[in-house]
Formats: C-alpha cells, sequence, structure tokens
C-alpha cells in the first residue's frame, strides 16, 4: 500500500515532515500550500515554504515532496508553477480542497469545487506550463456544500492531465468533522483512469483497512492520524493488528530532540513553545507520556521552561543544527 504524509497548514511543515519520514513507512509527502494571488512569486517564497527544495526534493530521509500551489488565476498559477518546477521538486501538486474560510473567500481551494470548468482551465495550464517529467498531480475534497459534483471535479483535474488525485472524503462544510465518508471515493476512482488516493480521518491501522475497503483505493494520505502516532506508517505497511504502537516513548525521545532543534533553528522564539505543545496535544492521543507532560507545559509559554519540562536541552540541539548546515553546504 502506497501512503502518503499530508499537506496540513500550520501543522505538518518541514520540521515534522523531516521527523515523520525518519520514522519510516511514507512513500512521499506534499508540502504545505504556496498561495499565488496574482503575482510571480520569488524562489524564496517557495524555498521558506518547502526547504527541501535545496536537497532535491527529498527530506533529509531521502523521501520525496511535492511542492503545493493554490490559487484560482490559471494564468498565473501556470507561470508560478515553471519557476517552482525550475527549484526541482518531486512534483507540483494543486489545492482544490482548503476549508479555511479567508482562503474561500478569495476563490481558492475547497471554493473551486463549484466550478469544474475552472478546475479544468488551472490544471491544464500547470500541466502545460511545467516539463512533461514534472509530476502534476490534485488534491480534492468531496464538494463545498455537498458532493453532488464531485465526479464532474475528478473528470476536470483527469482530464486537465494531472496524473493522481487525492480525495479527501469530506466535503468543505463537514470540515473536519467526523466521519470521513470513504465509500464516496470509490465512484470517483471507478470514473477517472488516473491513480486516487483515499485521505480523511485514518488514525489507526484498522481505520486504513477500513478506508482501503470501502473506497477501493490502494494508496492512502495520512495527516493527523502520523502526527499523532508517528509509527502509524509503518504499522500500515507492516500490515500490524489495530492498537499496536510501532514507536513507543523511548523511541519518540530522539525525534522530539530533533524537531525542538529544527524549531529553535528556524521558528522565532516566541512560536517556539506554541509549536511544540502542538505536537504534544497530538502525541497525547496516542502515548499516555505525552498527556502528562501536556498537561504540565499547557499553559506555559516560555521557549525554555517547556523544552526542560519535556527533558530537551540547547546542547542537544547544537549537532542536529551543525548536521542541517552540513547538509545545506552539500546541496549548494
Amino acid at each position: 500500500m502506497t501512503l502518503l504524509l499530508a499537506p496540513m497548514e500550520g501543522l505538518l511543515d518541514f520540521t515534522l515532515r523531516d521527523v515523520l519520514t525518519r520514522v519510516g513507512g511514507v512513500d512521499r509527502c506534499v508540502a504545505e500550500f504556496i498561495r499565488v494571488t496574482g503575482t510571480l512569486l520569488p524562489e524564496r517564497s517557495f524555498r521558506r515554504v518547502m526547504p527541501e527544495l535545496r536537497h532535491g526534493g527529498r527530506t533529509p530521509a531521502g523521501v520525496p515532496v511535492r511542492a503545493q500551489l493554490m490559487g484560482s488565476d490559471p494564468v498565473c498559477l501556470a507561470e508560478n508553477a515553471a519557476r517552482l518546477a525550475g527549484l526541482g521538486p518531486a512534483g507540483i501538486d494543486l489545492n482544490f480542497g482548503c476549508p479555511a474560510k479567508i482562503v474561500n473567500r478569495h476563490g481558492g481551494g475547497a471554493a473551486l469545487l463549484v466550478d469544474p470548468e475552472l478546475i479544468h482551465r488551472i490544471v491544464t495550464a500547470v500541466r502545460r506550463a511545467v516539463p512533461a517529467a514534472m509530476p502534476v498531480s490534485a488534491k480534492m475534497r468531496l464538494g463545498f456544500d455537498d458532493d453532488s459534483l464531485a465526479l464532474d471535479c475528478a473528470h476536470a483535474i483527469a482530464g486537465g492531465g494531472a496524473c493522481e488525485l487525492v480525495v479527501h472524503a469530506r466535503t468543505k462544510a463537514d470540515g473536519y468533522r467526523p466521519p470521513a465518508y470513504w465509500e464516496r471515493i470509490a465512484p470517483i476512482r471507478a470514473a477517472v483512469s488516473i491513480p486516487v488516493i483515499a485521505n480523511g480521518e485514518i488514525w489507526s491501522v484498522a481505520d486504513a483497512l477500513r478506508a482501503r475497503e470501502l473506497s477501493g483505493c490502494d494508496a492512502l494520505m495520512l495527516g493527523r492520524g502520523m502526527v499523532s502516532d508517528p509509527g502509524l506508517a509503518l504499522a500500515i505497511a507492516a500490515d500490524a493488528r489495530a492498537g499496536q504502537a510501532m514507536v513507543g516513548w523511548p523511541e519518540l525521545h530522539p525525534l522530539l530532540v530533533r524537531f525542538w532543534a529544527l524549531v529553535c533553528g528556524h521558528i522565532e522564539p516566541r512560536a517556539r513553545a506554541g509549536r511544540l505543545k502542538q505536537w504534544l496535544n497530538y502525541l497525547r492521543r496516542r502515548h499516555v507520556e505525552a498527556e502528562g507532560i501536556y498537561s504540565a507545559v499547557r499553559t506555559i509559554n516560555d521557549p525554555e521552561i517547556v523544552a526542560n519540562m519535556v527533558g530537551l536541552t540547547a546542547e542537544q540541539a547544537v549537532p542536529v543544527l551543525r548536521e542541517e548546515e552540513l547538509t545545506m553546504e552539500e546541496a549548494a
């Protein structure tokens, strides 16, 4: 089963892509969206969201990463895709699924699901703008208010030249509320000739097997479930029994050390404690040790105090950051 790591704005950025792909089981990642709003972005804008562009479009663990663009202007998206393709991502993905109100108000993300013809023009323009060898894929939800246009949107994406389609099994109106309607992906998969990947509400091996059964998809995209259980992809790949944790708390600590080092090296000080607490909040769904730590640091915003309570020190971060510097020098 092919397993992808999802793009999640404000959560699954390059810091978590780094540590989660080190665990294993992930075949490919998609970076969080790069918003295109009428201008040709400078190269630094792409690299800021996707630092893996400095490393051949791969995480330090060697997992390929596709860049994701979001916007509603076919010409502008095509121009940015052409520039982005020159930086060497593992592919370019198009966002037709973001449910954020501010994004939808400007006609981006899931708002495009009411206009299959525009979706087709966007995919066609981007496909024509990048080299033939560069994969162009897309991610969509079942629809905006309902799924009445799901097949039309999928046909628009496939007809525009996309090589792959991820379907988040909820509408924009559903948000992230359970359940995910994996069975509604099956008609989409049957209607298009390109591979379709199921996404949404996959927290365990049992969820993965059920999603695969109901959707008929041989590939899955993992998001919050992987953040909560870094060993989830490994467990699914190994077809482990439901409930078995492939990565325990002792194995997680080195990942926390690396994550904290990356946060300290790239995130402004006032936001660092929040990033660590955000991940602990997810980890406590799966690890009782994280529950106790999160409860202790939940109201603390001083990054040094939070780090010390999690058992992280500045000395631990130094070799990690030095390793990253050497890798960047080699890439340059």
